[in-house]
């Protein structure tokens, strides 16, 4: 077996959904239409690799996010494995809705941050068995008083409030 890495860099206002589902065929338009439907002017692009017929799948609404999620979907190339990226809305706002899509196994990371995807390849085939998110912690403050007031602020700004 061997293991790679995939990168994935982020625009600062688009997010990225990783997941894994089965029955491309039909689930691609499923994750897409779930999508779109769960937040007023969402834009979606969703790409989906067929784990049988070998084929990358697409759906969405928006061309430039379709072929953005195409190109990542297809170079991971793991059978079953769901790339969305969304602008206009935050993973918070859909992720309940996907996880309901019956053809969707399992996410595996919903961010804006850069992502590696770790890759595990076999005689068979390949596989996701995991994604980095971000950056690592551990080397920067601990979040004080006056940062979390901050936080807050910016939360409720975005619509969101504490109790």
């Amino acid at each position: 077996m061997n293991t790679t890495e995939y990168h994935i860099e982020m625009d600062g206002n688009r997010q990225l959904i990783i997941g894994q589902g089965n029955f491309s065929f039909k689930t691609i338009d499923d994750i897409a239409r779930t999508l779109i439907a769960s937040v007023p002017n969402l834009k979606v692009g969703v790409a989906m690799n067929d784990g049988g017929s070998k084929v990358t799948r697409t759906s969405g609404n928006d061309e430039a996010l379709i072929q953005e999620a195409a190109k990542h979907a297809n170079s991971i190339g793991a059978g079953h494995v769901f790339i969305a990226l969304i602008d206009n809305a935050f993973p918070i706002n859909v992720l309940n809705d996907l996880w309901l899509v019956p053809g969707v196994c399992r996410v595996l990371v919903a961010t804006a941050n850069p992502v590696d995807v770790l890759i595990a390849e076999t005689n068979q085939g390949c596989a996701v068995i995991g994604c980095v998110d971000g950056f690592k912690t551990g080397e920067g403050d601990i979040e004080d008083e006056l940062a979390r007031t901050e936080r807050r602020k910016k939360l409720a700004g975005f619509g969101y409030k504490l109790g």
